[in-house]
């Protein structure tokens, strides 16, 4: 039996193969599937995607470990409001526009610090960020007037915005589109931990120890962060270009472990074969013309070398230059682009306005918090986003496979969308809740509660539109996050911005119901994504090979 030719590559302008559109699993002649691995990995044993699971794993780990500090040193700071400003004598205007000018900061720093990523690699932006606020952190502890905590505010989140972008190119790098879905809802989950149980042992820290211990135990965690990017985190930027990728014999899983990648036995630098795994049983006994091809011309790198501080990509500084703009012009010329953008903004502002109003009005009557139970309030959105991940995350993956499988094993990223049927209306209740518990006074169960609701449907949400992102716009993958992650946070910052005059105006619950409508309005357009997602992605093609050829070295998704 010969070995299985696939049909060949369509190209872009196919209405029925846009960019997205792949095969992800094989119709074999028992009726039985086996996964096509997207992307491709190619024969070289140092390719990410042929990394052994544990490595793979260590490097998403200390990546989601890496948000999920972020987000704590961004939220842990609003259970110390009260006694820093009684200390500093700062007022909820200095408070309110120091966060907010932290919220600008964060839409700031992706396109500010994004394109080293893209030129130098990862891991050298993971290590000095987290060295960096290591830094900040001592500023912070040390805070004496109003000028320390402007600067604390502003460039903490500007190092914090890495962790909304950098970890999904992570993810990009070492995971096949049909593991993306779980990994993306642990991140989503490991973001919201670091976001919603900071303020809670920042509010114990500050009660008894005092507020400038939170930032002095941040110190300490940083410090020991900072030691495993450095001799853990591995580079997962890889040229493609430079290895021979499988062809002819598109790699597969089969077997009892249909989700891995060829994986490695030993961590030995011996030379060694990567083969596909569909090869014929009768043809074992003897090489393969892709097994011939793949002996290892290129060598295991040692330790040291895969932890070598910068890898460079060539190229002129002027594409480098592009891609603090290049962001702007993906997310006005591409419509999926722009739609995720917008759900992130809204999803966004709905957790920091929320936040921001609940520390700044449960501490009055009828509530009366101090520092130690307004953390305690973290604790509600926190339950609800774990529910939320663990029913999402082995739905995502599972779903797209049985959708895949109906569609004769093509993929179709906006199956991803379908996981949001069942969460828009607890997103959208959180709000409207919300709102209406906290201008009424009722208890605080009820506020806790809306809180919960609100992250339960937030979560998976959040997990199916970046996954949706990654798989549709895979080659300019970087950008897009860029943009995602500015827009997010300015609509964030104009809320925040506007919360205090706004809720004096027409009352809090008419702010959260008018945010809570525009989130209905943008919600619901999923379902016209679900419908004509597709065309739109064939329509756009030419505007995504333009882009696509602008970035360093993207690796492509083979569509067959």
């Amino acid at each position: 039996m010969g070995h299985h030719t696939e049909p060949e590559t369509p190209v872009f302008d196919d209405p029925q193969w846009p960019p997205g559109t792949m095969r992800l699993e094989r119709i074999l002649d028992n009726e039985n599937t086996e996964i096509v691995l997207q992307p491709q990995p190619t024969t070289n044993p140092n390719d990410p995607l042929n990394w052994p699971k544990w490595r793979k794993h260590l490097n998403f780990g200390l990546a989601a470990f890496f948000a999920l500090m972020s987000a704590a040193q961004i939220n842990a700071s609003t259970p110390t409001w009260g006694p820093m400003g009684k200390e500093l004598n700062f007022d909820d205007a200095i408070l309110n526009n120091t966060y907010a000018i932290g919220c600008a900061t964060l839409a700031m720093g992706g396109f500010m610090l994004m394109p080293f990523a893209l030129k130098y690699g990862l891991r050298p932006i993971y290590v000095l960020s987290c060295a960096a606020q290591l830094g900040v952190m001592v500023w912070g502890a040390r805070t004496q007037t109003a000028g320390d905590w402007w600067g604390v505010n502003a460039v903490q989140c500007w190092l914090g915005s890495l962790g909304e972008c950098m970890v999904q190119m992570t993810v990009s790098d070492v995971y096949f589109v049909h593991e993306r879905g779980m990994v993306n809802a642990i991140y989503i989950w490991a973001f919201n931990f670091g976001g919603n149980l900071a303020p809670v042992a920042a509010g114990y820290v500050t009660s008894s120890m005092g507020w400038r211990w939170v930032w002095w135990w941040f110190v300490i965690i940083f410090g020991i962060e900072t030691i495993c990017m450095i001799f853990g985190f591995e580079e997962s930027k890889f040229d493609w270009t430079l290895s021979q990728l499988i062809s002819g014999v598109p790699a597969t899983t089969s077997g009892a472990d249909k989700t891995s990648a060829p994986n490695e036995t030993t961590e030995s630098t011996d030379e060694k074969k990567i083969a596909p795994s569909n090869i014929d049983s009768k043809d074992s006994g003897r090489s393969s013309p892709i097994q011939e091809q793949s002996t290892a011309v290129e060598s295991r790198k040692t330790y040291c070398q895969r932890l070598s501080l910068i890898t460079p990509t060539e190229g002129p500084w002027s594409l480098f230059l592009r891609h603090a703009y290049q962001p702007f012009l993906i997310m006005f010329s591409i419509p999926g682009v722009a739609y995720i953008c917008m759900v992130y903004a809204i999803l966004l502002s709905w957790g920091t306005v929320m936040g921001a109003a609940q520390s700044t009005y449960m501490t009055d009557a009828p509530y009366n918090f101090n520092s130690s139970q307004i953390g305690l309030m973290s604790l509600a959105p926190f339950i609800g986003n774990t529910l939320g991940t663990l029913i999402s995350g082995p739905i995502s993956d599972r779903l797209v496979l049985y959708l895949a499988k109906r569609n004769n094993g093509i993929y179709e990223p906006e199956m991803r969308l379908w996981v949001l049927v069942v969460f828009i209306p607890f997103q959208v209740a959180g709000p409207f809740w919300f709102g209406h518990a906290l201008q009424e006074g009722q208890s605080w169960v009820s506020v806790a509660f809306a809180q919960g609701v609100c992250q339960f449907g937030q979560a998976p949400i959040s997990s199916a539109m970046l996954t949706y992102m990654l798989d549709a716009y895979n080659e300019i993958v970087g950008d897009a996050l860029v943009a995602l992650t500015f827009s997010r946070n300015t609509l964030s910052t104009v809320f925040v911005f506007a919360m205090t005059p706004w809720i004096k105006r027409v009352g809090m619950s008419n702010v959260f119901n008018t945010i809570g409508a525009i989130g209905v309005a943008v919600l619901m357009f999923a379902f016209v994504f679900i419908w004509r997602g597709k065309d739109w992605r064939h329509r756009t093609a030419g505007t995504y090979r333009h882009f696509a050829a602008r970035q360093f070295a993207s690796r492509p998704i083979k569509d067959y």
